[in-house]
């Protein structure tokens, strides 16, 4: 599936978090105009993703090996004195 025609909006500029924006809000959370739920979406509350080497972002229900990545990633910068 394309999705096009929306907005990325980012907090930060060192990759600290971003949205895509819609026409209206929750549109890429499979929320139609009307408010009604839609059968497709982008991403929804509670998704997990994680980023491979091409830059997808893949979908994980692997919450735990994302967890330990996140917390092996700030033991090697709490160590690393640059």
């Amino acid at each position: 599936m394309m999705w096009v025609d929306y907005t990325v909006e980012s907090i930060g500029s060192k990759g600290e978090g971003f949205r895509v924006n819609g026409d209206w809000p929750g549109e890429v959370m499979g929320i139609k105009k009307d408010g009604t739920p839609n059968d497709h979406y982008l991403y929804r509350p509670g998704d997990v993703f994680v980023v491979n080497e091409n830059g997808w972002l893949q979908k994980s229900d692997e919450l735990t090996v994302f967890i330990l990545k996140g917390l092996k990633k700030r033991e090697h910068s709490d160590t690393d004195p640059g």
